[in-house]
C-alpha cells in the first residue's frame, strides 16, 4: 500500500525517507501499471529523479508541506520544459520557459512532479481518452476513469501517486474522483479560479484521504491554514437525490449512498433534512453555453483542421453561442441569488456526485459529438450548476456497488469560503466509514 502524502512528507522532513527513493518507487509503479491504467500522457522520469535530489538538498526541507511527495499534474498547466497538450494534437507544442502558478506552488512546497495526466481534447468530456491511450478505472479497467481529470483520478486510485492536481469546469474533478473512489474538491471560484470557461473552471486536489486533500489544497491555494481539517460545529445539512430540472432517474445504489451518509452525519451531531434549491430554468442554458463557448475561445490557438470530429462540432456550437450573445451574466446572477436564498436556511447541500454510472472505457474521441454528449449529460446532472454559481463542492467515497464493484459517493456543497467545513464533514464520514484507499492489492 502506498503511503499517504502526509505520511511521506512527514517521513522526508524527519530524514526517515529519501525523496529520490520515494520517486523511484512511484516511477516503478507507473512503469508496471500504467500500460493498463493509461493515466499519463507524459512521465517525467529523468526530470523527476533530478528534482527529487534537489528537494533532498534543500535547506528548508524540514519545513516543506509536501516534502518529496510525488504528484501528478493534469495536462493543462505550464511546467518549465514541458508543453500542456490539453489532450489535443492540434495545439502548440512549444515548451514553457517557466513554471505556471500551479507548478510553482507545488515545487515550492517540495513536491516532485512525476508526470502529466491524460485528459480529453480541450477537457470537454467526462471520459479521458486520446489517440495514444485510454484512462481506465483502476477498480475495473473496462470502465472509463472519468474526465476531464480522468488521468489524475486513475493515477491516484491505482496507487501510482498519492496526490494529483485536477481542474473542474463542469464536474471535472468531482466526477472522476467519484468514479474512482477518491476525495476530490472543487474550491470556490474565489479561491483557485483559472479564468477558463467564463469563470467556471477552477484548480483543485484529488487524493485518497481527506488529510491529503487538505494538504494539497493548502499548497495550491497558497493558504497553509487550509491544511488543518477542523471538527465542524453542528450543521444544517439538506439532502436531495433528484437531478435538478431534468429529473432523470438516478441508479438506486447512488441514491442509497446519500441515505447512508446522512445517517452517519446525523450520528455525528448534524441535522439532516430533505430540501433542494429553487433551480432557475435558465441555469441549464447558462451552463451549456459556457461549456460550449469556453473551449471555443481556447480553440483560437489551435489548428481547427486537426481537432477530433466531436471537438470540431463542439467548437462550432460554441462560436454560434458567442455570436448569439448567450453568455449572460444575468443567468448566473439569477442562479446565485437562488443559491444564496437556499444557503441562508441550510449550511450544506448533499447529493449523489454521479447521476449515472460511468461509461465503458473506449475510444470515445473517434465517435460523433452527439454520441459523446448524451452519456456526458446523463453523468453530470449534480455537478455543473456549482461551477456556474462558483460555490465549493467536494466528493467523498461512501461504498461500492454490490453489482459492479464500482465506488459510490456523495457530493457536499456549501457557500463561498466554506472549503474547511466541507473537509471537516468529509473527515467525519471518513472516520465513521473508512473506504479502501486504492484499487491496488
Amino acid at each position: 500500500m502506498v503511503l499517504t502524502a502526509v505520511e511521506i512528507a512527514a517521513a522526508v522532513r524527519a530524514g526517515d525517507l529519501d525523496p529520490v527513493q520515494v520517486t523511484k518507487e512511484a516511477l516503478d509503479r507507473i512503469a508496471a501499471a500504467d500500460g493498463v491504467v493509461g493515466a499519463f500522457r507524459r512521465v517525467r522520469a529523468e526530470e523527476a529523479l533530478k528534482e527529487a535530489a534537489e528537494v533532498a538538498a534543500r535547506p528548508d526541507l524540514a519545513s516543506l508541506p509536501l516534502a518529496g511527495v510525488p504528484v501528478a499534474v493534469k495536462d493543462v498547466t505550464e511546467i518549465a520544459g514541458e508543453y500542456a497538450s490539453h489532450g489535443s494534437l492540434a495545439g502548440p507544442t512549444s515548451r514553457a520557459e517557466a513554471d505556471g502558478v500551479i507548478a510553482t506552488r507545488l515545487r515550492a512546497a517540495g513536491a516532485v512532479l512525476v508526470g502529466l495526466t491524460r485528459v480529453p481534447e480541450l477537457c470537454v468530456w467526462p471520459m479521458s481518452d486520446t489517440p495514444d491511450g485510454i484512462a481506465r478505472n483502476p477498480w475495473d479497467p473496462t470502465y472509463a476513469s472519468g474526465g476531464s481529470s480522468g488521468g489524475s483520478a486513475a493515477a491516484v486510485a491505482a496507487g501510482l501517486v498519492p496526490l494529483a492536481h485536477g481542474s473542474d469546469g463542469l464536474g471535472s474533478i468531482r466526477l472522476p474522483a467519484a468514479m474512482c473512489g477518491l476525495v476530490g474538491l472543487k474550491p470556490g471560484a474565489d479561491l483557485l479560479a483559472e479564468g477558463g470557461w467564463f469563470g467556471m473552471s477552477v484548480h483543485g486536489p484529488m487524493a485518497t484521504t481527506v488529510a491529503d486533500t487538505a494538504a494539497l489544497l493548502s499548497v495550491l491555494a497558497a493558504k497553509p491554514s487550509l491544511a488543518s481539517v477542523p471538527t465542524p460545529a453542528p450543521s444544517r445539512i439538506a439532502m436531495s437525490t433528484t437531478v435538478p430540472l431534468l429529473h432523470t432517474p438516478v441508479p438506486r445504489e447512488l441514491v442509497a449512498a446519500v441515505a447512508k451518509a446522512a445517517d452517519l452525519l446525523t450520528a455525528a451531531g448534524h441535522t439532516t433534512t430533505s430540501a433542494a434549491p429553487r433551480y432557475p430554468k435558465t441555469m441549464v442554458l447558462g451552463m451549456t453555453a459556457r461549456w460550449c463557448a469556453g473551449p471555443a475561445v481556447q480553440a483560437a490557438d489551435f489548428d481547427f483542421t486537426r481537432f477530433q470530429r466531436r471537438t470540431r462540432a463542439h467548437v462550432r456550437a460554441g462560436r454560434l453561442i458567442q455570436r448569439a450573445g448567450l453568455i449572460r451574466d444575468r443567468t448566473r446572477d439569477r442562479w446565485v441569488s437562488r443559491a444564496e436564498e437556499f444557503f441562508a436556511e441550510h449550511d450544506v447541500l448533499m447529493t449523489p456526485t454521479l447521476s449515472h454510472w460511468p461509461v465503458r472505457a473506449g475510444r470515445w474521441h473517434e465517435r460523433r459529438w452527439l454520441t459523446n454528449v448524451l452519456p456526458s449529460t446523463r453523468l453530470a446532472g449534480f455537478t455543473g450548476q456549482w461551477n456556474l454559481a462558483g460555490y465549493p463542492a467536494i466528493t467523498v467515497p461512501v461504498g461500492r456497488s454490490a453489482v459492479s464493484g464500482l465506488p459510490t459517493s456523495v457530493q457536499l456543497i456549501t457557500k463561498p469560503g466554506g472549503e474547511s467545513l466541507l473537509l471537516g464533514l468529509a473527515a467525519q464520514l471518513e472516520s465513521a466509514n473508512p473506504w479502501p484507499r486504492t484499487a491496488r492489492k
